[in-house]
């Protein structure tokens, strides 16, 4: 069977074993034992138990389910309230006012949770009923959080870089350091835009509230302080070469338990179901990988990787050109999976041509989370827009046109890296250069 069949077939087996209901795990072994079956006569059942267990024996793995704890812990305690009761005195003066507390409280939460929709709901059920009882625009309240829940993803500790790094065996801490000028660029950029419409639109804006006295902004700052320790905490303890990221996740374990136990607001119910939502998550991944680990092995017998990469680099075409044709391709498969399921999928075939194109695997890395991250806010499938649905009430599409512009701001973010791949990788270089 020629190559460009068997691809076409292997592609209609992957959507029809979706088309059916069947979890992405399962779907991508059905494609795999397809290909073992079509294109190798190797047996499929040693080559999976061997390739699975290599796959899930990695250490550094060990951080993927401590770092959704903590996630889960956080979720549940009253310091995400108290962050977002921190921020609203200081973003008062600025144009957009508290609407920048979704923005800047998506980031914070995102470098304590490592969970794009964690992030969304956490701030959503703080500051949409806040926002809308203070009478800010509706599209602006869910345009904001929609495109700033997507931080989750990006900026560290991330889920979605850790199983990328796992994937294509690249340094995690790497991918951390890596993560953390982009998300500032972009929570930056996010930020510029809502100043820019509140300063044209400002008859849709609800009248000044009084100016916060130093107290407040200090009492402001105390309330922060908790959130700030545990980035500082987890975050610099990996920059700082103190600890590994598995090392940093136990950490970040610690802190959120003692910090939720200082202040009173996580009982032992609390603490089981946040146990509980982190296996749940955890083995959710974890058979996603055993999959995408066996169909990665079986594309390999088939040859598709191989071809492919072989017949991008006869084309000729340069870095800029294949990045932007997987801008397009990503986010189109973005509308139809979530984003741990687009990496695990891709990386195997993907990986080959971008190391052939000379494109450095942590920015790659990065580069493919924030095309991930648009399609978190695309529909049909993005999961932000579900969390939202849910908050507010609004349909799917609706959410969408509101998050529209956050979107292009991701567009103009991955062309500002592309440009200047240094935003990401200046911090990973300096790690390793000491």
């Amino acid at each position: 069977m020629g190559i460009e069949i068997l691809s076409l077939l292997l592609v209609a087996v992957l959507f029809g074993a979706l088309a059916l209901g069947l979890w992405v795990g399962f779907g991508l072994i059905a494609v795999g034992l397809v290909a073992m079956m079509l294109a190798s006569s190797a047996p499929a059942e040693l080559v999976f138990g061997t390739k699975v267990w290599g796959a899930l024996n990695i250490w550094d793995l060990t951080a993927l389910p401590m770092f959704i704890w903590m996630g889960e812990i956080l979720f549940r305690s009253r310091l995400s309230s108290n962050m977002f009761s921190g921020l609203a005195p200081l973003t008062g003066r600025l144009p957009g006012r508290l609407l920048h507390a979704n923005i800047f409280g998506c980031a914070l939460f995102a470098a304590v949770s490592g969970s794009s929709a964690a992030t969304t709901a956490t701030v959503g059920r703080m500051s949409v009923p806040e926002l809308t009882k203070r009478g800010y625009d509706d599209r602006m309240i869910i345009g904001t959080l929609a495109g700033s829940g997507t931080f989750g993803f990006l900026i560290p500790p991330s889920i979605i870089l850790i199983v990328y790094g796992a994937a294509t065996e690249q340094s995690i801490a790497r991918l951390f350091l890596a993560g953390i000028g982009p998300g500032i660029l972009l929570a930056a950029l996010f930020s510029g835009y809502t100043m820019i419409w509140a300063l044209m639109n400002r008859e849709r804006m609800p009248e000044r509230e009084p100016a916060t006295s130093w107290g407040e902004k200090l009492r402001a700052i105390t309330l922060l302080g908790p959130t700030i320790l545990l980035i500082v905490a987890v975050i610099g303890s990996i920059y700082a070469g103190l600890a590994s990221p598995t090392e940093a996740a136990v950490v970040g374990v610690l802190g959120a338990l003692i910090l939720s136990a200082i202040g009173g607001s996580l009982d032992w119910q609390g603490t089981w179901e946040a146990l509980r939502g982190a296996t749940i998550t955890t083995c959710m991944i974890a058979f996603i990988l055993a999959g995408a680990a066996f169909l990665t092995v079986a594309m390999g017998y088939t040859g598709i990787p191989r071809a492919l990469a072989a017949w991008i680099g006869e084309q000729g075409y340069s870095a800029n050109l294949l990045l932007a044709a997987l801008v397009v391709f990503f986010v189109i498969l973005g509308m139809f999976l979530d984003g741990i399921s687009i990496v695990v999928l891709t990386t195997s075939v993907i990986l080959p041509m971008v190391l052939a194109a000379g494109i450095d695997p942590i920015w790659f890395g990065i580069f493919l989370v924030l095309v991930v991250e648009m399609s978190q806010i695309t529909p049909p499938v993005g999961f932000n827009l579900f969390v939202l649905q849910s908050i507010t009430g609004r349909s799917i599409f609706e959410i969408a046109r509101y998050a529209f512009p956050f979107f292009l701001l991701l567009v103009l973010a991955t062309a500002i890296l592309t440009l200047f791949p240094e935003i990401a990788l200046w911090i990973p270089q300096t790690m390793l250069a000491r």
